[in-house]
């Protein structure tokens, strides 16, 4: 798109993706193919086309959309969240640091345990919720500070300005912000001076449960030639199908996100008011120790809920079962929603001990805040709650 910038919905509808040239379809084919034809050795039709694995059009289109969404200049897609996390401890060494947030999410945190830091890479983890946390734990080695922002599952916010500024501090660290929970929508971390935003697509941005699928935007063209090369090498990339899955998505983003945003604001009202729920994660509650951050830093704050029972571990498992329109299941970010027990689920590859150092706790309930009937989502609450 030309001219002036475009508002959010706009891009979101049509960033990345021109009609057809030869038949004028609206929505960008699905290339359904492995390889293309060449006009000669080497001379492919179109240039870098000449294997789906360097490049495939809905692919390209995709890719050009995030960008366009996280407000950056390259978006390099991959097939799952955990693969685009992977691919930036693949621009590394043996001996080199990660600082990272201590409230991740399971899989990444098995990733950096299970499968880096058994190939010499070396990982510190912090409540980074407190920038001074990050400064503290950085060495001359570290090479990488990784946060979530809001984390999964505690919704801790962390300040971006704040973990850039330390980073800054030291030459050649790159500060990488997993975005999945706030979505493009709802904040921008490249416009914070942070150099990789990470998404899992298979959560908002693809938005229907349908798909799996991760994503890197950054800004920096050389950090982005490193990157396209391990699209290249290693291969974990998304199929077409994903891709268009992904991009149908992304058109819907907006909307569907404010609704998500709208309907937690209610399930908070109702959680607050039970005589059961001891805690609320959420950074729209004035209490939360970094409400101010997120009113700063987020457009809204987000579909994403979690709460600690007055409970036992069974008894808070038992209302993860009682349910009937939140589905008990693993994941979050679609339409429909979803409640989760985060020790036993999400986060039980985390040694207890750890687990409950960070603060998830027994009686801890993860909800993703679907698009429903807010009526129907707390009527079903109150009904699973324990009295």
């Amino acid at each position: 798109m030309g001219g002036e910038e475009k508002k959010f919905g706009t891009r979101a509808v049509h960033a990345g993706q021109e009609p057809d040239p030869v038949y004028g379809s609206v929505m960008t084919p699905v290339y359904l193919t492995s390889t293309y034809a060449q006009d000669a050795p080497a001379r492919p039709k179109v240039d870098g086309h000449d294997y789906t694995r360097a490049k495939n059009p809905t692919r390209t289109a995709l890719e050009r959309n995030l960008a366009a969404l996280e407000e950056g200049r390259h978006g390099h897609v991959f097939s799952s969240g955990l693969a685009a996390t992977s691919t930036i401890l693949q621009l590394l060494k043996a001996g080199d640091h990660v600082v990272a947030g201590d409230d991740l999410y399971g899989g990444t945190r098995r990733l950096f345990e299970r499968v880096y830091r058994p190939l010499g890479l070396d990982f510190t983890y912090v409540d980074a919720s407190d920038a001074a946390n990050v400064a503290a734990a950085m060495t001359d080695a570290t090479r990488v500070v990784w946060v979530e922002t809001p984390t999964n599952p505690l919704l801790r916010v962390v300040d971006l300005d704040a973990v850039v500024a330390a980073a800054r501090a030291r030459s050649d660290v790159l500060v990488c912000c997993d975005n999945t929970f706030a979505t493009p929508y709802l904040q921008s971390p490249l416009a914070h001076g942070v150099d990789v935003v990470c998404h899992s697509m298979t959560k908002y941005i693809g938005g229907h449960s349908d798909l799996l699928g991760g994503a890197l935007v950054v800004n920096d063209d050389a950090l982005s030639e490193r990157i396209e090369f391990l699209q290249l090498a290693v291969g974990a990339l998304p199929g077409p199908l994903d891709c268009f899955l992904a991009l149908r998505g992304t058109k819907t983003l907006h909307l569907r996100v404010e609704r998500h945003c709208r309907n937690a604001k209610q399930v908070v009202d109702l959680l607050a008011a039970h005589p059961r729920v001891k805690t609320i994660h959420y950074p729209g509650l004035p209490d939360h120790p970094n409400h101010a951050v997120a009113a700063r830093q987020m457009r809204d704050f987000g579909g994403m809920v979690s709460f600690v029972l007055d409970a036992d571990v069974e008894e808070a498992k038992a209302v993860c079962t009682r349910t009937e329109v939140f589905t008990l299941a693993e994941s979050l970010g679609g339409v429909e929603s979803l409640i989760e027990h985060p020790p036993s689920m999400t986060h039980a590859s985390i040694p207890e001990e750890e687990r409950r150092k960070i603060g998830i706790d027994d009686g801890l309930i993860r909800l993703s805040v679907g698009v429903e009937d807010v009526d129907d989502l707390l009527a079903d609450l109150e009904r699973a709650l324990p009295s």
